[in-house]
């Protein structure tokens, strides 16, 4: 059983009844991250979700996670490129209370300056500890290849020159701005009654549900680059990535890429896996997977090879990735890929913390219920001949986005 409901104001409400489960997963998503930023600002999304849950009108740091702790509960949150999401975990038994928590820290957080001072070395720690992670590295910089230097190529963390200078006073002034009415989506999945919990929402967040509407966040369309770039880090072995433009999330051939992507580098039994590590053995990594936006769209390849081997690989990434898009594929991967799909989708049914991402991600996005039955019908509504002509138009290297970190001196050709 589902419920939906948008407040005067443009909040938006979103429940899912799961019976015969005995946890609730509970989110409030904001739809501002990385991309909403401005240079200066870039990173401040993130530094506010740290800083949340740094004390409250009533309660300080440590017993925010007291409380949560006390009841068996677990409270955390993200920040995307698009969305900042709190969320909690709990049984249904404490469902109330850890909502009432997650609710306090969402609207009654004050930002102690001593707080948000050591908040800021964390953050930057957090910076650091991805500066010696090169996938992520390689990630960041491909986003950047891709999307240029605003908006979507900017990072989710920014960089540590912005966090060395955010004030509190920063962190009010931007809330102010993008934590609004329009932009809060409530998504609440599990062993819950509806109508009780729709009670106890219009209660814990009465000063949400009669703010004022604000502004609506726009995400406006970025052009896409096909720029090479490169980071020189001594490490043992050389991160290669690439982009190529794809549909937008609200794009109905989004199933058809996603099948697609299934087979050219999506698990064990893939194009990419088979070709490049099994029968060449130039990589103990290597998978592709597709990064949807509301207005933009990425399908992205990542291989982490020896350095010698980085332009063979290279090669054979791209004579892979030609083969795919001449050829297509067969009735029979075809039918693997969809099951793999229905089974993707099948499977998060059973988890709370997945179906409260989905539907409130639909919610937000669509200003729907995720219908799970229309879903599935519209994977098996799929057939062999859409998803190779979303081949042909999507794996097209002439419009590739290269990033590549590691020894060495030059960027991929």
């Amino acid at each position: 059983m589902e419920f939906i409901k948008i407040y005067d104001n443009g909040l938006k409400l979103v429940i899912k009844q799961m019976d015969g489960l005995l946890s609730v997963a509970s989110g409030i998503f904001v739809k501002v991250g990385s991309r909403n930023e401005s240079k200066e600002e870039n990173g401040i999304s993130h530094f506010i979700e740290h800083n949340m849950f740094k004390g409250t009108k009533t309660r300080n740091a440590f017993q925010i996670s007291d409380d949560i702790d006390s009841i068996g509960s677990s409270i955390n949150a993200f920040t995307s490129k698009e969305c900042t999401c709190y969320y909690t975990l709990s049984t249904f038994e404490h469902q109330k209370r850890t909502l009432e928590i997650l609710a306090d820290i969402f609207l009654n957080s004050t930002y102690p300056e001593d707080e948000v001072e050591k908040e800021r070395g964390v953050v930057i720690e957090e910076i650091n500890m991805t500066e010696d992670t090169p996938d992520e590295v390689c990630f960041d910089l491909l986003a950047t290849a891709f999307h240029g230097e605003n908006g979507l190529g900017q990072t989710i963390l920014g960089p540590i020159e912005n966090i060395k200078k955010f004030t509190r006073e920063d962190i009010i002034k931007f809330k102010n701005k993008f934590y609004t009415p329009e932009n809060i989506t409530i998504s609440i999945a599990g062993a819950v009654n509806i109508d009780d919990t729709v009670q106890l929402v219009n209660e814990l967040f009465k000063d949400l549900i009669s703010a004022n509407r604000g502004k609506a966040v726009e995400n406006k369309p970025q052009e896409t680059c096909t720029k090479n770039l490169f980071k020189k880090k001594d490490i043992e072995q050389a991160h290669i990535a690439f982009s190529l433009p794809c549909y937008a999330l609200k794009d109905k051939r989004m199933d058809a890429l996603k099948i697609a992507n299934i087979v050219y580098g999506g698990g064990m039994s893939s194009r990419l896996f088979q070709q490049v590590r099994e029968k060449m053995g130039l990589c103990y990594t290597v998978y592709a997977y597709a990064s949807q936006y509301e207005n933009a769209g990425k399908l992205e390849v990542y291989a982490g090879v020896n350095p010698d081997k980085r332009d063979e690989a290279v090669s054979a990434i791209k004579a892979v990735t030609e083969e795919f898009a001449k050829n297509g594929i067969t009735e029979q991967e075809f039918t693997r890929g969809r099951e793999q799909l229905k089974s993707a989708f099948i499977l998060s049914q059973e988890s709370t913390s997945s179906q409260m991402k989905i539907y409130g991600k639909e919610c937000m996005y669509f200003d729907r219920v995720f219908n799970f039955e229309q879903k599935i019908a519209d994977i098996n509504a799929v057939t062999l001949e859409e998803v190779n002509s979303v081949i042909k138009e999507i794996y097209d290297f002439s419009k590739v986005a290269t990033a590549t970190v590691g020894r060495a001196e030059t960027p991929i050709k």
